[in-house]
């Protein structure tokens, strides 16, 4: 489990501090292992160190242990944007210091709390020095919790365990369901998996798999089916299906092969409510209305991979929106962790499902958009509403239908 689990589907805890305050010493003691090189040196965390590991009871967690946030020169400045950006994806922020208290540490204290995320302050070393009583009072009065380690004695690790179990925010302990909670258990779903040049080898990809795996952990029944099958996949069922899902490549394939009583949707869909905010981004999927030829809009994929001659993002979704607008429009791709800080000049950021990255990650860029007065959508909703059956793959989302016809009035 430890090593299986996805790394989308992880607590991330963030480690974060000056140069050679102890931070990767704690997270080897944490971990019971020599994960990050520990070193009497300042500096020698150059890049964020990721461990994925169990931590019971909590469940699968992965611990980011970054660059000291006062790193010098050139260099220095580029481990600290790397920092910072770390912020981006923690779900629980942990301040480590050697007992000095200053601009760097309210500095990330500042960060974490605009975003929202539980803090955990630990004062290492405390067999060498020991943080003032004023200090330590004032941020208990912030109410932060504080505790105080001494890692080469041992002293305070279940502490700061116990801390971490404490504190991990209920949004992630009681995650929302992929689909499980819209369809009763004995129900059937069938779920449209286009076998194509984007279909990994021997495999299906990462959000049919958790979708799978979430209709069986509810009780559900699923039935697989290509595009091509799915008329016939109707007909042999004695009863219809609750829900049909499709990969957003096929849905008009899909919208044609399935009766209107049954809902229709993507997984691309169920991931925008999954790993992100649905309302958000379907009012967000809203503005290709408002799209003008030579407009900008940015595509931005979670993952880096290697793009093929359909690819959907670099090439359908800018095909089928250059027919619905009537006109060229100037598309940008950003891959990974490269997400442009100025979006001013974009029109529509179109996300795809993030798969791969925890929620925490897909609700920062949301705000970031949100921020800059940018709408912000998925590929699914995109593609549904450049489509013309925008409303039909909503059905299964009432909350979602209701803020997209209130808005479309």
């Amino acid at each position: 489990m430890a090593q299986t689990t996805p790394k989308g589907l992880r607590l991330h805890i963030g480690l974060f501090g000056r140069r050679n305050v102890g931070k990767s010493s704690l997270l080897n003691a944490i971990v019971r292992q020599e994960v990050s090189i520990v070193s009497e040196h300042a500096g020698t965390t150059t890049d964020p160190v990721e461990k994925p590991m169990e931590l019971l009871p909590l469940g699968p967690v992965v611990f980011i242990d970054t660059a000291g946030i006062d790193d010098e020169g050139a260099l220095g400045q580029l481990r600290i944007q790397k920092t910072q950006k770390t912020l981006d994806r923690v779900d629980l922020g942990v301040i480590i210091t050697d007992g000095t208290w200053d601009t760097f540490e309210q500095k990330l204290l500042d960060e974490l709390q605009t975003r929202d995320i539980p803090i955990i302050t630990v004062f290492n070393k405390i067999d060498i020095n020991e943080p003032t009583a004023e200090l330590v009072q004032k941020l208990k009065n912030q109410k932060l919790v504080v505790i105080h380690t001494a890692v080469t004695n041992n002293i305070g690790i279940l502490d700061f365990r116990q801390a971490l179990l404490n504190l991990a925010p209920e949004d992630f302990i009681d995650s929302p369901a992929i689909v499980g909670d819209i369809v009763g258990p004995g129900q059937t779903v069938v779920l449209v998996v286009p076998i194509d040049k984007e279909a990994p080898k021997g495999r299906l990809i990462l959000p049919q798999v958790q979708t799978i795996r979430d209709l069986l952990d509810t009780d559900a029944m699923c039935m697989v089916v290509k595009e091509r099958e799915l008329r016939a996949a109707m007909s042999n069922l004695k009863h219809l299906p609750k829900l049909v899902v499709t990969d957003s490549q096929a849905f008009l394939k899909v919208a044609a092969d399935t009766p209107l009583e049954v809902p229709m949707t993507s997984f691309s869909i169920l991931y925008s409510r999954f790993k992100g905010d649905l309302i958000t981004q379907t009012l967000g999927a809203m503005a290709v209305k408002k799209l003008k030829p030579s407009g900008n809009v940015l595509i931005a994929e979670s993952c880096s991979h290697h793009p093929i001659g359909e690819d959907i993002g670099r090439v359908k979704i800018p095909r089928w929106l250059t027919q619905y607008v009537g006109g060229k429009l100037n598309f940008k791709t950003v891959q990974g962790q490269d997400f442009p800080d100025d979006l001013s000049p974009y029109k529509l950021v179109i996300h795809c499902g993030a798969c791969m990255w925890n929620r925490r990650t897909m609700l920062n860029r949301i705000l970031k958009c949100r921020s800059a007065g940018v709408p912000i959508t998925n590929y699914g909703l995109v593609i549904a509403y450049s489509l013309g059956i925008f409303e039909r793959a909503l059905k299964p989302f009432p909350a979602a239908l209701d803020a997209y016809k209130n808005n479309a009035k």
